[in-house]
Order: C-alpha cells, then structure tokens, then sequence
C-alpha cells in the first residue's frame, strides 16, 4: 500500500491498493458534499436563500438582460423543466426575476430584475468569500494541482462510455 494512505483513516476494511479507484471516489465524494453542504447552509443563513436559487440567479446574471429560455436554464442546471419552472415562479413572486415577452408564448424568457442584480452580486461576493475560506489551507501550487488533476480526470469521465464501463444504458 502506499504509504501516504497508511495514515489515513480506512472506512474500506483493508482495501488493497486494487480498491484505489473507489477510495479516491469517496474522498470526492466526501469533499464535493461537504463543501456543498456549507454553503447552502449560509446560503440560508446569510440570504434566506437555497443553493438552487443560487444557481439560477447565478445563471442568469451570467446570460445578461438577454436572459435564458426556461430549457436553457434547466440545461446549464442540469435538471428538469419543472423544477425550473416552480424555481422561477417563487423568484419571479419574489420580484428577483422577470419573464421576457417572446413571439412564441410557449417559450418562456427571464432575466434578473434590478432588485435580483444587487441581490445575487451581493451573495456572490459572500459566496466567493466562502470558497477561498473552504481552501485556504491549499497553497497555491496545491490548488492549481488539484485543479489540473481534476480536469484530467473530467476528461477521463467524458471519454468514458457505458460500455466501456460493463453497463448496458
């Protein structure tokens, strides 16, 4: 076994080395759901907001006054239509967002609103603050390592397919 990994905790029961994949799966795992767990909680301690909304207000300051079609949205969100559409409806009622007029009525476009603009600059310099706190124990050659083997390993993911993977989709 390597010894780097003779200290850390072992929640595989002994895994070999063979079992690095899944270790390594976990600890993003583990990571990822720790750092989103942090900041959705000030996200509603702070804002009285959820990490959705904060994500659709982010996505659509990033559109600009041209806004997003709800399926646009729902894409870069990576969820469904319905979810954006009840997302859309509770930040509309609360005057963050505004539906654009269209020629065609079934598609529907927002955009922030005024009021939304100040809000969600507001809590991205908040959340901005939160992530360099959440790796500020990284030196900066730490991070641009983690960040280049991250993206080595997003391509690794997109290169693989299903059958690649034994699975039938």
């Amino acid at each position: 076994m390597n010894p780097a990994l003779a200290s850390l905790p072992d929640r595989l029961g002994g895994a070999p080395d063979g079992k690095r994949s899944l270790r390594l799966w976990l600890r993003l795992l583990t990571c990822a759901t720790t750092i989103e767990q942090t900041i959705a909680q000030r996200l509603r301690d702070e804002f009285g907001s959820t990490l959705p909304r904060f994500d659709m207000l982010s996505a659509l300051d990033r559109a600009g006054d041209a806004g997003l079609t709800m399926g646009e949205v729902s894409r870069m969100l990576m969820v469904s239509n319905g979810n954006v559409t009840g997302l859309a409806q509770r930040l509309k009622a609360d005057g963050l967002i505004e539906h654009l007029p269209g020629a065609d009525r079934r598609v529907q476009r927002v955009r922030l609103t005024a009021e939304g603009d100040a809000r969600f600059a507001a809590m991205a310099r908040a959340h901005e603050r939160w992530i360099e706190a959440l790796f500020a124990d990284l030196t900066a050659a730490e991070a641009d390592d983690l960040t280049r083997l991250l993206e080595r390993t997003k391509r690794s993911l997109h290169a693989t397919t299903p059958e690649e993977l034994g699975t039938r989709s």
